[in-house]
């Protein structure tokens, strides 16, 4: 039976540890224009899953915040009455060093799990651009990562386990230290992207590595893309092992205050010393002979990455993917399609080159010159099995342009199963993810 509004709040308030109906909170967690009736922190999962249980009766749509940094990800939420806001689940469950494993909840930071890792000369090497405030649920349900990548893979390799709470508020396991667990699928894979659609994330184990003894990074400059992909498919043929080997244009490097060139490759090697300087040594006769100029990159050489290509406020970020073959092909289309922008506005690339993965920030144009240049890229890389993603932008652009862009019907329909399986009545974050599931 339907409650009042004044009753459901009065319920959340009971259930969610923290519950606020007051203006000013409920302006501050609006997303894309939507302001919510209400903004609920809970404590702990059984407040996570109470909060859940009363929404699914009463049909109240919950968006699922953690640091609140990727709420211009995917399309504008269909409906909203609830923001539950899991940044007060910041406990370290269970942290195995000597098994390389750690059990966390939802709402720690990575900064904060930095700091209990390092005593042990360990990490979890997940680092977008500006990840340290980011909370380690809000990594995994929007896929996020960067150059890491190369060497230790994504949230998905990761993710050894994860507790969620079902739409209708049933806890359950999935993966590693499981107690009821969901039969026929690999759950934690399923939960890394779906944005919350899924399930609520609420504590996660992860697979933990131990950070390189010494870790040197280098910066290889190029005349041309052509020269750089060179240079990048030659590292890949080899026995090097980079832990990463990103790849940045010309403003990206203006950008970090680095010696200018048309586009450079910048390659980090870790481990013991004598074997980074061995590696490094190879990598820079391979470089020179691409026509390339090779430097030692500034100590701080990622930590200005991640400062600088941390979305600013107004940015729009697209993620470009194409074949590692075709890297040259795809920033040479970038280019072309940013030229066609309003004079003065900017395109800094940067991106995991031997994944094909790049990151477009975009500063300036109108959202008309946005969508197109969005379509025309999506033009340009899709035929060959490329796509484009808008990471971030305005409600207007997205309102505009598709942010997930085309989808294969077979992946659709297996996505709307899905979704129908775990949360039939569409209670999470309805209309944010692909087709406006």
């Amino acid at each position: 039976m339907a409650v009042t509004a004044r009753s459901i709040g009065a319920a959340l308030a009971q259930l969610g540890g923290a519950a606020s109906e007051a203006p000013g909170a409920l302006a501050a967690a609006a997303i894309d224009g939507r302001t919510p009736r209400w903004v609920v922190t809970p404590r702990s999962v059984e407040q996570v899953a109470g909060v859940l249980a009363l929404a699914h009766e009463e049909g109240l749509a919950v968006a699922p915040r953690g640091s609140g940094s990727a709420l211009d990800l995917g399309r504008p939420p269909r409906a909203l009455d609830i923001v539950l806001d899991l940044s007060g689940l910041t406990r370290v469950i269970e942290y195995s060093p000597e098994d390389l494993t750690v059990s966390v909840e939802a709402g720690v930071t990575a900064g904060a799990l930095d700091g209990r890792l390092r005593g042990h000369r360990q990490w979890l090497p997940v680092d977008p651009p500006g990840r340290t405030p980011r909370t380690i649920g809000g990594l995994a349900a929007t896929a996020a990562h960067g150059p890491l990548r190369l060497r230790y893979g994504t949230l998905r390799d990761l993710l050894l386990g994860v507790r969620f709470v079902q739409a209708d508020g049933v806890v359950t396991w999935g993966g590693a230290r499981v107690v009821k667990s969901v039969t026929g699928y690999d759950v934690p894979k399923l939960m890394v992207g779906a944005l919350g659609t899924l399930g609520v994330l609420v504590e996660l184990t992860l697979r933990l590595h131990p950070r390189p003894a010494t870790e040197t990074t280098w910066l290889a400059t190029f005349p041309a893309a052509d020269a750089a992909a060179g240079f990048v498919a030659g590292v890949v043929d080899s026995w090097l092992q980079p832990n990463r080997l990103e790849v940045l244009t010309a403003a990206a490097l203006r950008a970090c205050a680095l010696p200018a060139a048309a586009v450079a490759v910048a390659l980090a090697v870790g481990g013991v010393e004598a074997a980074v300087r061995e590696q490094g040594s190879v990598a820079q006769g391979m470089a020179v002979g691409c026509g390339g100029t090779w430097t030692t990159a500034p100590a701080d050489f990622w930590d200005r990455c991640d400062q600088v290509f941390a979305k600013a406020q107004d940015d729009v970020v697209l993620q470009v993917s194409a074949p590692a073959s075709r890297l040259a092909a795809t920033l040479g289309a970038i280019e072309r399609r940013h030229a066609a922008l309003t004079a003065g506005a900017d395109a800094m690339v940067t991106g995991c080159a031997p994944v094909g993965t790049l990151r477009v920030t975009l500063t300036g144009g109108d959202p008309d010159e946005l969508t197109a240049l969005v379509e025309g890229l999506r033009e340009d890389v899709g035929p060959g099995g490329g796509a484009v993603v808008l990471l971030a932008a305005g409600t207007a652009l997205r309102e505009r342009v598709d942010p997930w862009g085309p989808v294969d019907p077979g992946a659709l329909a297996l996505m709307t199963a899905l979704r129908d399986e775990f949360d039939s009545r569409h209670v999470l974050n309805p209309g944010r993810f692909v087709t406006a599931l």
